[in-house]
């Protein structure tokens, strides 16, 4: 089974810094793309950033650009997510989600979510 562990969230102030991990187990690691999305209250899940697992290729929304860095560790099977500046538009619930086979396929599994609030 397909499984998505996030830690990190957390409540801090505007231009703090947060760091997200993700442990994944069940699959292939080198075979998914692992991505980050977020969803704000009243708001669509929206990706926010996303790295190949077999290339090291790397996405970001444009609004995280310069703030968020993405990386991942094939070794212990988990993905990280380095949120600096933050903001407060940044605040949402963060989920991991494994997509096949790169960051253009579909979610074949998500974690659970990890809540990100960010104050001003």
């Amino acid at each position: 089974e397909m499984q998505l562990v996030e830690s990190g969230g957390g409540s801090v102030q505007a231009g703090g810094s947060l760091r997200l991990s993700c442990a994944a187990s069940g699959f292939t690691f080198e075979d998914y793309a692992l991505g980050w999305f977020r969803q704000a209250p009243g708001q669509e899940r929206v990706g926010v950033s996303c790295i190949s697992s077999s290339d090291g290729t790397t996405k970001y929304k444009d609004s995280v650009k310069g703030r968020f860095t993405i990386s991942n560790n094939n070794a212990k099977n988990t993905v990280y997510l380095q949120m600096n500046s933050l903001k407060p538009e940044d605040t949402a619930v963060y989920y991991c989600a494994a997509l096949k086979t790169d960051c253009q396929g579909f979610v074949a599994a998500w974690g659970q979510g990890t809540q990100v609030t960010v104050s001003s």
